[in-house]
């Protein structure tokens, strides 16, 4: 096994996987912190190096494209005191950097893994729940519900309309967006059936982030949500057709939930309809309860509904 360990960190690699443990350094930042310990397999490692320098160096572990959820939503943006994946490595403790970063590669030729892009997580993603405050408000979720809630420095027109609550399979995209000089950051959640051209610090479902230490945290909830949603580069047999596509764009989808407690309530009404159908209905309003769209409530309402047509 290959072990280094600094103020900064300390990185252990067993010749399957790298554990990514923060320090407690005064330079490691609050991500870093939150985040904790990272396993990291190696089927999930494109390459690794050190960084020589004349006080210190750097080991620096780079990801497949894709590979992980954190660097998936923050695109190169964090700041180096928040990358997990970035080691400072004293001078003298050179060697024991250069011999971790053989093991590594000479690991990863010999398993010959795939470099390239991935089109599935291969990291788990931060712990749930998780709530973080920063900008102008907070956000918690539980591994299945978003929920928003605004501060004394949200705008009126925002805070007036109360908390914002919403399951992660209405989510159509998550964005977390850092502040750059004078320009504020955000975190934004795209949902299925609402769209708005408002600015952050007056869009219901975003929260505006003005550039203070906590901001980065608000990635880690990111991460954290698209992990739980389909993969970006997922095969395209799993993405919307571009008929499909535009179809749901010409149009605002009705709520799953709606459309099953319609379907159940046009055979309460006397819709002439098979038993074929009806059991179809069922398979469907158990997927729909199984994926979490339907709250249990829902599900028994519906479900009674079809029955009573038997």
């Amino acid at each position: 096994m290959a072990e280094i360990i600094q103020k900064d960190g300390t990185w252990t690699f067993d010749g399957d996987t790298v554990r990514v443990v923060p320090g407690r350094d005064k330079g490691v930042g609050l991500l870093r912190q939150h985040l904790g310990e990272v396993a990291v397999p190696l089927r999930a490692i494109a390459g690794i190096s050190h960084e020589p320098g004349r006080k210190a160096g750097r080991l620096r572990l780079r990801l497949r494209d894709g590979a992980d959820p954190l660097l998936q939503v923050t695109g190169g943006r964090l700041p180096e005191s928040s990358d997990p994946y970035r080691l400072t490595v004293e001078a003298d403790r050179t060697g024991v950097a250069e011999y971790f970063v053989d093991e590594v590669r000479n690991a990863l030729l010999l398993d010959q893994v795939d470099p390239g892009p991935s089109d599935a997580y291969l990291l788990p993603g931060p712990a749930v729940p998780i709530s973080v405050g920063a900008g102008d408000g907070s956000v918690a979720f539980d591994g299945d519900r978003v929920l928003l809630d605004w501060n004394w420095t949200t705008e009126e027109a925002k805070r007036s309309g109360g908390p914002r609550e919403f399951r992660v399979g209405d989510v159509r995209t998550v964005e977390w967006t850092p502040s750059r000089g004078l320009e504020n950051g955000w975190l934004r959640f795209t949902l299925t059936g609402f769209t708005t051209a408002a600015a952050p610090k007056y869009d219901p479902y975003t929260v505006e982030l003005f550039g203070f230490k906590k901001d980065p945290l608000m990635a880690l909830v990111a991460a954290a949500v698209a992990v739980r949603m389909p993969h970006p580069a997922a095969p395209a047999a799993h993405q919307p057709t571009p008929a499909t596509a535009s179809a749901s764009a010409s149009a605002p989808a009705p709520a799953p939930a709606a459309l099953a407690l319609a379907d159940a309530g046009a055979a309460l009404a006397g819709e002439p309809v098979d038993h074929d159908s009806l059991l179809r209905r069922l398979r469907e309003l158990g997927e729909l309860h199984q994926t979490g769209i339907l709250t249990a409530e829902e599900f028994s309402a519906a479900k009674a509904a079809i029955l009573g047509r038997f």
